[in-house]
């Protein structure tokens, strides 16, 4: 048993304790009693869930390799042709590479994570088999779910589907993909193949959207609609949804109600200077809206540091919010909001909970996404604890 004493569980009391019994939340409250454990002292800090990185790019990774200059133009195509050429002669995918960030993530906090992993006829399954040799090296430290992705287009790349079929036949949990309209060229027959994959197989679905615009616009309430109609609520989600951060308030609105009535999540990556959905509209409408890196160092771009909380303070910032309710919308993205698109059974602090928790030199939880402290202390259920300090 672990007790941690006098801390500031998120959405608790002040000064209450948090005991943990066989890696679960067994109660929160002030002045429990619990003979045995091991007690920490953690007065005064805050004490967060497991962070959920809900949307990244685990087998693009160069982490822990050397620095590789970035080439590519500032084009979607670009990037795309500039990674697919050059990407064996740089080792991606490695294994190694890939848990050495997981590490990084894990240290910062971040407990469960979905990677979407490139999957086409010239690479097979390898990124998939990366993924999963690296995560078992973590030892259970972490949770890695992926999406099958056909970053290369998937009805304009002969034999992809295929591969996504015999990728979600294997037990990826998800299948992916990318602007059915503006890079694929066919939305309809792109999402007949999505959703029929996922119908076959259970799986989730969650489709890369940068078209931005009336033609973004189109192609999510066209995914709204098959969504309802196919009564996957919750299973559906789309990434970067940029055209929902160019749309006037009555066009981003309507859509929002839309989304919010099929129960279709919305993930966040705020990078650069793309468009950010509005999240405060999105969430009043009902809609879930999670957050995460999207590439981390990798043949994209040079960026991504594997904290979550850094990667919250960056959404709250393009997001220019800057009362403390408004900041703390960031993180529930990076923690509840992650969850709930990830579909977890049970997540967060509340007894019966996994321990996956974080606990941070922080008064507030807007303090802590602002400042992204160190963290001193980080629990994963089953027994894991790691040393305090990054």
């Amino acid at each position: 048993m672990i007790l941690l004493r006098g801390g500031d569980p998120w959405g608790h009391a002040p000064g209450s304790d948090v005991l943990v019994r066989e890696g679960t939340i067994a109660a929160i409250g002030p002045g429990l009693a619990a003979d045995g454990a091991e007690t920490v002292d953690v007065t005064g800090r805050l004490v967060l869930p497991g962070l959920v990185d809900a949307h990244c790019h685990l087998d693009k990774t160069l982490y822990g390799g050397p620095w590789v200059p970035h080439t590519a133009g500032d084009a979607l195509a670009d990037r795309i042709g500039a990674e697919r050429r050059t990407r064996a002669a740089h080792g991606v995918p490695d294994p190694g590479r890939i848990a050495a960030l997981l590490e990084t993530m894990v240290a910062g906090g971040t407990s469960h994570v979905r990677s979407h992993t490139d999957i086409s006829p010239e690479l097979g399954l390898s990124g998939v088999e990366a993924v999963r040799e690296a995560v078992g090296r973590l030892a259970g430290r972490v949770e890695v779910e992926q999406v099958a992705f056909p970053q290369y287009g998937l009805v304009s790349n002969p034999g992809t589907a295929e591969l996504l079929d015999e990728a979600l036949a294997a037990g990826v949990e998800n299948v992916g993909g990318i602007d059915p309209a503006g890079f694929d060229g066919d939305p309809v027959r792109h999402l007949d193949i999505v959703f029929d994959l996922a119908a076959r197989h259970g799986a989730g679905i969650d489709i890369h959207l940068h078209d931005g615009g009336s033609l973004g616009a189109w192609q999510i309430g066209l995914i709204a609609d098959r969504t309802k109609a196919a009564g996957l609520a919750g299973k559906v989600t789309i990434s970067h949804a940029y055209a929902l951060g160019q749309l006037d308030d009555a066009q981003a609105g309507a859509l929002a109600e839309r989304l919010a009535e099929a129960g279709v999540n919305v993930i966040i990556a705020a990078v650069y200077s793309f468009p950010v959905p509005p999240i405060k509209r999105l969430r009043a409408a009902g809609v879930n809206v999670a957050c995460g890196h999207d590439g981390i160092r990798d043949l994209w771009g040079p960026y991504g540091s594997g904290d979550m909380l850094e990667r919250a303070m960056h959404v709250a910032y393009r997001s220019t919010f800057r009362r403390d309710s408004d900041i703390e919308v960031a993180l529930d993205a990076a923690t509840y909001g992650g969850a709930r698109a990830l579909g977890l059974a049970a997540y967060g602090l509340a007894p019966g909970a996994p321990a996956d928790l974080v606990v941070v030199p922080a008064r507030t939880p807007a303090e802590a996404v602002v400042t992204h402290p160190p963290r001193e202390l980080v629990l994963k259920g089953a027994g894991w604890w790691l040393a305090p300090g990054r």
